[in-house]
């Protein structure tokens, strides 16, 4: 009920703003605009035309909604809204935003670009926002954030406390983080912990030392792994002397996933891993799926030659020409589902890479019986469909889809966790790759059996 009530919401903002816009009625909007939430309006301005979005952007308020307008918004949403903005105005948005993501849009732009916003920022961020686009993209240390509470390991609880009260940004505080006297990270405290310990107690007496801590240059994926795997708020980010840098928190994380997941899918339906592909121009649409059809393509014709090669049979035996889709769908589909629960188990950690040797067996095994199933179903089904009219047809093509299925889910199991192991995204393997070795593979085997079985 309530995501019906929400989505018919946002159906009526978005057909009152679209009037609104069609009237240039730019007070009104202006005034809906300050009541909608920045999430809500960055999710109204995604169904909106370039020039629209621009509009409604440049209607918002004042420069803080703005600023959380472009914290919703996708990456090419916020290029387009920033383009033609002037370096004055980008920086008093950046006010009301954290350094991290100061230094995100930043790289979104050209470096003559970038140099004039950097000109513009607020001299106490300007360090930090340089530091976080020295880091490689994805990596811990570009998506951490700096405005963090830290503490040295000998103060008090009594004094640790007053400091926390006069932090101007306490809302963003998950954990104390206790460094020592070189700033190296040396425990972590919950908030909780603090405010029941004694007043007299040192920090260092309470923390606790047992910490999980992410390198600067380790990759997005890894922390985010991490933070679900043991249900942190927030996790440390330290150099390898291990002096603490700042931290990643779980709205990061959260948006880390998000991104993550939405490669994987893209990857694994053929279409690259451009997460803003749905707000491409065709022609750049077109460039990024161009490669992957590529590569279906040449393994269209590697089947089209295998056919082309048994052509002799074909001409004494037309029938098994009818067949030749069946074998290639169903053996596609097995190995496919194979391969996308191996890439899903290695992104959430449920697949061990080093221990994979059963669970490729698992899979074999299951195609084996499903192979077997559908192996007699589909070779009875053969010999009511042609009427006997080739005797072994049902044999012919029942081992065909038996052996097909059962080496697609070999492949499908085993291709990405060899990826894995050459340090390649698995997710690759799932799109046009397994999908075109398991067609070559399948008419291979369909016409070797058949000119075993019939000649």
């Amino acid at each position: 009920m309530k995501k019906a009530i929400f989505s018919t919401e946002i159906s009526l903002l978005r057909r009152t703003i679209q009037r609104l816009l069609r009237r240039r009625a730019d007070d009104n909007l202006t005034k809906i605009l300050r009541k909608t939430h920045p999430a809500d309006v960055a999710l109204l301005m995604r169904g909106f035309a370039n020039s629209d979005q621009k509009t409604i952007f440049n209607l918002c308020p004042t420069f803080n909604h703005k600023a959380k307008v472009l914290e919703e918004l996708d990456e090419a949403l916020i290029e387009n809204m920033l383009i033609d903005e002037s370096s004055i105005n980008i920086s008093k948005m950046f006010l009301y935003l954290d350094t991290n993501d100061q230094a995100a849009i930043i790289g979104m732009f050209p470096e003559e670009k970038q140099k004039e916003i950097l000109q513009k920022i607020e001299v106490e961020d300007l360090e930090d926002v340089e530091e976080i686009m020295s880091y490689p993209d994805d990596s811990a240390g570009s998506i951490m954030t700096k405005e963090t509470f830290t503490l040295n390991q000998n103060t008090s609880v009594r004094d640790s406390l007053k400091q926390l009260q006069a932090f101007p940004e306490n809302d963003k505080i998950f954990y104390v983080y206790v460094l020592d006297d070189k700033e190296k990270l040396m425990g972590v405290l919950s908030l909780r912990t603090l405010a029941t310990s004694k007043n007299t107690n040192k920090l260092k007496d309470i923390m606790i030392t047992d910490i999980h801590a992410a390198k600067s240059e380790t990759d997005q994926e890894e922390v985010a792994t991490t933070v679900a795997q043991y249900n942190y708020l927030a996790l440390p980010v330290v150099n390898r002397e291990n002096k603490f840098l700042g931290i990643v928190t779980i709205d990061d994380v959260v948006d880390i996933i998000r991104e993550e997941a939405s490669e994987d899918f893209l990857q694994m339906a053929g279409v690259g891993k451009d997460r803003e592909i749905l707000l491409k121009s065709p022609i750049e649409n077109a460039q990024s799926r161009a490669p992957w059809i590529f590569a279906s393509l040449i393994g269209g014709i590697c089947a089209a030659s295998i056919i082309s090669y048994f052509d002799h049979l074909l001409k004494e035996m037309i029938v098994l020409a009818s067949f030749i889709p069946v074998i290639i769908g169903i053996g596609g589909n097995i190995g496919t589902q194979s391969s996308t629960i191996i890439v899903r188990g290695l992104a959430t950690g449920r697949v061990d890479v080093a221990n994979t040797v059963p669970l490729i067996i698992k899979e074999i095994a299951v195609g084996g019986i499903l192979g077997a199933l559908y192996g007699l179903l589909v070779g009875f089904a053969s010999e009511l469909i042609t009427g006997n009219e080739l005797e072994n047809l049902g044999l012919v093509v029942g081992l065909s889809i038996a052996c097909s299925m059962t080496i697609a889910t070999a492949v499908g199991a085993s291709v990405p966790i060899i990826l894995q192991k050459l340090n390649f995204d698995p997710a690759i393997s799932t799109g046009p790759f397994v999908t075109t070795a398991i067609d070559i593979l399948g008419v291979a085997l369909y016409f070797i059996i058949a000119s075993s079985i019939l000649l």
